[in-house]
């Protein structure tokens, strides 16, 4: 996978895209990565789901959780399943609409200055070497585009909404992760 840095989309990766996006407000410049998770229905994996619930085209009717989030309107610049194969939704360069009322530091509205990555998963269940893999290729090359995305800039959906969620949870590895992104600089 590649990223385009013109287009803001990656090339060698699926793309479904998504009309939960906007413009990011004028000169608002990327600087932060934000990591959540997601799973339809709920630890539930390979369904298709998540790719038909960020083109808002879930059937309310197929699963009761489905009616329950039907009404939203949400998207992520890039999902990562089980088996690291990687779709993304919406340009990196557009806003997509992932972190919800937000803040990291003092700014708020986080999905103005971030990119969304959301890994298929739950807080509980421990995410795939797979998805470590994709995930640390993916953040070298945004951190590579965006060099002001250093380790503090990148967090989790608990975050930045600490009151609202808890993605991506204990399972996550973040030293894990970190460890992976310094061996990649180091073999770049």
């Amino acid at each position: 996978m590649q990223l385009d840095r013109a287009t803001g989309w990656f090339s060698g990766v699926s793309h479904c895209p998504s009309p939960n996006c906007n413009a990011r407000p004028d000169g608002e410049a990327i600087s932060l990565l934000v990591i959540h998770n997601i799973s339809l229905p709920p630890a539930c994996f390979g369904t298709g789901k998540v790719q038909q619930f960020f083109q808002n085209r879930l059937d309310p009717d197929e699963h009761p959780y489905f009616a329950t989030i039907n009404q939203l309107t949400v998207s992520a610049h890039l999902f990562v399943e089980r088996d690291g194969a990687v779709t993304q939704f919406v340009s990196l360069l557009e806003r997509a609409w992932h972190a919800g009322v937000s803040r990291f530091g003092e700014r708020e509205g986080c999905n103005d200055f971030s990119i969304g990555i959301e890994l298929e998963g739950t807080d509980e269940l421990p995410y795939t070497d797979a998805q470590y893999t994709a995930l640390a290729q993916l953040t070298q090359q945004i951190r590579s585009a965006w060099p002001v995305i250093d380790l503090g800039r990148i967090c989790g959906h608990s975050d930045i909404a600490p009151q609202r969620k808890t993605d991506p949870g204990p399972a996550f590895d973040w030293p894990r992760y970190r460890a992976e992104l310094q061996r990649n600089e180091d073999k770049a």
